[in-house]
């Protein structure tokens, strides 16, 4: 089965970083009970001195090069990524994509109505190239901004609701099954990111729990993620 990673910048990562797709890899390769494999046509990091996906410097230096692979990009959104989903999934052979993307396009592109627009375009995208994909889709988490930006924060939330009632409007169980991901209660983006946004040791772990339990709960892929792994790793430092 091969799994393919679509994101912001929340799921690039940076310099530095392990990223939640590290510990999705982690996870998969203890628990998943089969062959899998990670895909996509990128594999770096961003890199904030060149503004450009460049970085290799990922946290875990063991970290394969194989399992880096995804679809996603700093400062990219729906609207990014829906003229290019057809291509990836054609090209990897993705069977199930893992999908967290919205909160860059409703902070400086889009609004809550055309977000949800590109958002079913890039399902339709998706079933065209592969019309058995499976896609775990998580809902925006508000970020700082939120927090003294009331318009935003309140795109952010209808956008939550037009995507629960696309999921379920195009939801195709017996050929291409969607499902939302449930985020993880106790994520805090106060201790589980490190600038209000971007997920640390904690949210990393939070974020692929929510995908995985997902996974495992409605299809019975993988096993529930386990609770131990949500501590946060003693070699991560962020300057």
């Amino acid at each position: 089965m091969r799994f393919l990673f679509v994101g912001d910048s929340m799921t690039v990562g940076r310099a530095g970083d392990f990223t939640w797709r590290y510990r999705m890899w982690q996870h998969l390769a203890a628990s998943f009970g089969g062959p899998f494999e990670v895909v996509g046509p990128r594999t770096g990091l961003y890199d904030a001195s060149v503004d450009a996906p460049l970085s290799r410097a990922y946290a875990d230096p063991d970290f394969p090069p194989h399992a880096r692979r995804h679809l996603s990009g700093w400062g990219e959104g729906w609207l990014h990524m829906a003229p290019l989903i057809r291509e990836a999934v054609a090209s990897s052979g993705a069977d199930v994509l893992l999908v967290s993307l919205g909160l860059i396009d409703l902070g400086f592109y889009t609004d809550a109505a055309q977000t949800a627009d590109n958002a079913e375009r890039f399902i339709t995208e998706a079933r065209a190239a592969n019309p058995r994909v499976r896609i775990v889709i998580h809902p925006v988490i508000p970020n700082v901004r939120a927090e003294s930006d009331a318009p935003f924060a309140a795109e952010c939330v209808r956008f939550n609701e037009l995507l629960s009632k696309a999921v379920a409007n195009l939801d195709a169980p017996g050929a291409s099954p969607l499902l939302l991901a449930a985020p993880h209660p106790a994520y805090d983006i106060h201790r589980d990111t490190y600038d209000g946004t971007h997920p640390g040791p904690t949210g990393e772990h939070k974020l692929a729990a929510a995908f995985a339990d997902a996974m495992h709960g409605a299809w019975g892929l993988g096993a529930p993620y386990p609770l131990s792994s949500s501590a946060p790793s003693p070699s991560f430092s962020r300057a």
